[in-house]
């Protein structure tokens, strides 16, 4: 089990380089901005991972608080830009999961530091907010006039993709401490489904770009 998930970590650094090799071959045929800063977007997440991965090689950082502060925040963010874009009331909407989601760091230092429980609590909320998001991505979808050419919508892709990740690992990442101590047998299975989801979902964000032709 070590050694697959050992090949699954590399394996999620060569999905995250397709996937960015990918968004910068068809940035010249993006019209829509969203897409172009989706592919920006990326760009940086896998050089963001790649440094996390090997930058203690050149210097010496703590990798928790370059994740936790740096790393994860500027997923987050994005990715509720993204969606909320497709709301009438963009702005507004955006702001609001943003502001929700960074002060959930006050609880998060304050109370949940030190929690057997919880590990991340802002983690945690930062994925409940994006599950309403995903929620209503579907729901969207679903009532579209157009939903039988859904293959060829953009965030079909991308939605498919953050609810295996971040929808699907959100009990994994949330109770962490209680499985890695507790459960140890659970907590290999769900790991290994972890690195694959993530695989997965940068796959999917790949074929958003091959298929998705939304405001192409």
């Amino acid at each position: 089990m070590e050694n697959l998930q050992f090949i699954l970590e590399y394996t999620i650094y060569f999905s995250e380089g397709i996937a960015a090799c990918v968004a910068i071959y068809y940035f010249k045929f993006l019209k829509e901005n969203r897409w172009k800063f989706f592919a920006y977007y990326l760009v940086s997440i896998f050089i963001l991972d790649l440094f996390g991965r090997f930058g203690n090689l050149f210097f010496d950082f703590p990798k928790m608080y370059y994740y936790n502060y740096l790393v994860i925040p500027f997923q987050f963010i994005f990715l509720f830009w993204l969606y909320t874009r497709s709301f009438k009331r963009k702005s507004g909407m955006f702001w609001l999961f943003a502001f929700l989601y960074l002060i959930s760091f006050l609880p998060s230092e304050l109370y949940f530091s030190k929690s057997t429980i919880i590990n991340s609590f802002n983690y945690t909320f930062g994925c409940f907010l994006l599950l309403m998001l995903v929620i209503s991505e579907y729901a969207k979808q679903l009532y579209s006039d157009d939903i039988l050419n859904f293959r060829q919508n953009r965030m079909f892709y991308i939605n498919l993709g953050v609810t295996l990740f971040y929808i699907g690992t959100l009990p994994f990442y949330t109770f962490y401490k209680i499985l890695y101590y507790g459960y140890s047998d659970l907590w290999q299975v769900y790991c290994t489904y972890a690195q694959t989801s993530d695989i997965l979902m940068y796959a999917l964000f790949s074929a958003s770009f091959i298929w998705g032709k939304q405001n192409y």
